[in-house]
């Protein structure tokens, strides 16, 4: 029933050769990388408001317009720089590479720690801003806001396990459909303040106004720097990008920051003759109802803010997973995250971001400006370890026009750090506190994991040299088999059969805790005609692996070294998931202690039985 949910939900597995026609080019790729940029949008602006209104009311609309224009001046200085990281690293993984290849491993693990947390974030972030334009516009949702949020990671992770092409035919359009519409409004905004449009005035409380001073200022750009979340991901993406994908993955970059300067920008400006309350719901649903009142244009935008912002959260959900695999593929995450699920998706990482976005949605109420508070800091610090090994590089490496390039990606580096420092010191309360704890935790498990690997790596290698020398025959080791039972059945039987086919050395082995079922059981076995001899050792403390293991260490089983063990484990699997948990899990407990004996294999000898009412109805089973 599983398969079939799941077929149904994410459809049949592809082919390892149809991976080619998952890639896609600039008119689907522009719309899965920058949505993210371009749905900031529907909140940045609003957080920067947050920031500014109670603090200096009327004059926060053109301190919007400055700090949004500053804003856009560092996209320009990232974009520039992250075409040059797009022609020097075409095989993708981003910061992660850039920060790993030209400063060390520790300052890579941190660029892709950092970039991860900001991944997670967006889901979280987006989701969450999405349902709040909702929630605006219908205020009766209101107490189903974590539960909506879900909903839709839930929705969004089962689109995403799809693959490429399916999550970008579903989720593509609705983001071009946005751009014009927020064009409409900008247009429709302008003729109508021509026209002599006047707002109604805004309630400002009076004593919570102050002096515009350098920390607030600082503080609400901090806030609108959640706009630049999304242009990593192009450099994460190349690989996907069909050839020529280098110049591809480009001109998406390109069109991504001339869509954030048009939306963003212009959203800004028109926002000082719409004047919003941030404090009554999402600024776009706020500007869209002045401008069309309720009329259809407004519910369109109401209703494609909201799918923007959900689609801001399938940049993470393209980002992370390619991201993740890359660095599994260096060994500093598990290697399952490197694996392609049915559709050719990295469908292990997609699973993972979503459970950890729900955790945070939850553990944080889905409040957006809780949430934003951790968002932008992990970004920017891959940013700047990514400007700083691009520079890096260009100085040890030089090549043509290297000074210009040094120095674009210098700057970059200079300013995103200056970001990093201000988002630091103006959201520590909020939250900022908790990124630079989990990110030393990050590096050192991925650390922890890197050394595992190349410990293991050490201790499987065989060098080339050595192949020549290996001999692989039959009588190299004396094969001994003991079969552990508890009872005589069809099971048990079978394990015993089986073991006579591979070693004629073969014991049958019994834990007994009292004497009558120890008698009951050599009664029962005798009746059997075989010549493997029957082993019944008692257990006082009713341990299973420890007198298994003391026999045969003992003289009485005469092992000798370099012998090899086969200890065969009959095992019945039963029909349904929930008729395990009504049997003992006995052998999974013997298998792992085992294994842990370089000497010891373990076989398991698997019994399928049929459902329980074939078996209740059928006339075979009746005498039984």
């Amino acid at each position: 029933m599983f398969k079939e949910i799941k077929r149904l939900l994410i459809g049949r597995p592809l082919k390892n050769e149809a991976i080619h026609g998952e890639k896609f080019g600039v008119l689907w790729g522009l719309p899965i990388l920058s949505s993210d940029a371009i749905s900031s949008v529907a909140y940045a602006g609003q957080e920067i408001l947050i920031v500014l209104l109670p603090a200096i009311g009327m004059l926060a609309f053109k301190q919007l317009t400055y700090i949004s224009a500053a804003i856009i001046v560092l996209l320009a200085i990232l974009t520039l720089s992250y075409r040059q990281t797009i022609d020097s690293y075409p095989n993708g993984g981003g910061a992660f590479i850039v920060a790993k290849e030209n400063i060390g491993s520790i300052a890579g693990v941190v660029a892709g720690s950092a970039l991860s947390i900001s991944y997670i974030l967006t889901v979280s972030v987006s989701i969450a801003s999405g349902v709040d334009q909702i929630v605006s516009a219908f205020t009766q949702l209101e107490h189903y806001r974590v539960l909506l949020c879900i909903l839709i990671i839930l929705l969004m992770t089962i689109g995403n396990l799809r693959g490429v092409r399916e999550s970008a035919a579903i989720f593509s359009l609705p983001t071009y459909f946005f751009i014009i519409s927020i064009l409409f409004m900008l247009v429709m905004g302008v003729i109508k303040v021509f026209n002599g449009y006047q707002p109604e005035p805004l309630n400002i409380a009076q004593d919570t106004l102050q002096p515009l001073t350098l920390f607030l200022i600082l503080q609400a750009f901090t806030n609108g720097c959640a706009a630049l979340t999304g242009v990593e991901a192009v450099s994460n993406a190349v690989p996907n990008f069909r050839e020529p994908s280098t110049k591809n993955a480009k001109t998406v970059l390109v069109l991504l920051s001339t869509l954030v300067l048009i939306v963003f920008g212009g959203t800004s400006i028109i926002a000082n003759y719409y004047p919003t309350d941030p404090e009554k719901g999402a600024m776009l649903v706020q500007i869209s109802n002045m401008i069309f009142g309720r009329t259809f244009p407004f519910y369109i935008i109401t209703a494609l803010s909201f799918v923007i912002l959900v689609l801001a959260a399938n940049t993470a959900y393209f980002g992370f997973p390619n991201l993740i695999s890359v660095m599994a593929k260096e060994g500093y995450v598990p290697r399952q995250l490197n694996m392609r699920g049915d559709r050719l998706s990295y469908s292990n990482g997609i699973i993972l971001l979503s459970g950890i976005a729900i955790l945070l949605i939850i553990a944080f109420n889905a409040n957006i400006t809780s949430l934003i508070g951790l968002y932008a800091i992990g970004v920017f610090i891959s940013f700047t370890l990514s400007q700083a090994g691009m520079l890096l590089k260009w100085l040890n490496q030089k090549g043509e026009n290297w000074i210009v390039k040094a120095s674009i990606n210098g700057f970059g580096a200079l300013v995103t750090f200056g970001v990093v420092i201000v988002i630091a010191i103006t959201k520590f309360a909020q939250g900022t506190w908790i990124v630079v704890i989990v990110i030393p935790i990050l590096v050192f498990m991925m650390q922890k994991v890197k050394k595992h690997y190349i410990a293991v790596s050490k201790q499987l290698r065989i060098k080339p040299e050595e192949l020549q020398s290996i001999q692989v025959e039959r009588d190299t080791y004396r094969n001994r088999v003991i079969v552990p039972i508890e009872s005589i059945n069809k099971s048990s039987i079978r394990a015993l059969r089986y073991a006579k086919t591979i070693s004629d050395n073969v014991v049958a082995f019994s834990v007994s805790i009292d004497e009558e079922n120890a008698n009951k059981l050599r009664e029962r076995y005798n009746m059997i005609n075989t010549d493997i001899p029957l082993i019944i050792k008692y257990s006082p403390f009713r341990k299973v692996v420890e007198p298994l293991l003391k026999f045969i260490e003992s003289a009485e089983y005469d092992y000798n070294k370099g012998d090899m063990i086969t200890v065969i484990l009959p095992q019945f699997s039963v029909r349904s998931w929930w008729h395990r948990v009504l049997h003992n899990q006995t052998r999974v407990f013997i298998e792992r202690e085992l294994l842990k004996h370089k000497h010891i294999v373990v076989a398991v000898m698997p019994l399928q039985l049929k459902d329980d009412d074939y078996v209740l109805k059928h006339p075979k089973y009746q005498d039984r």
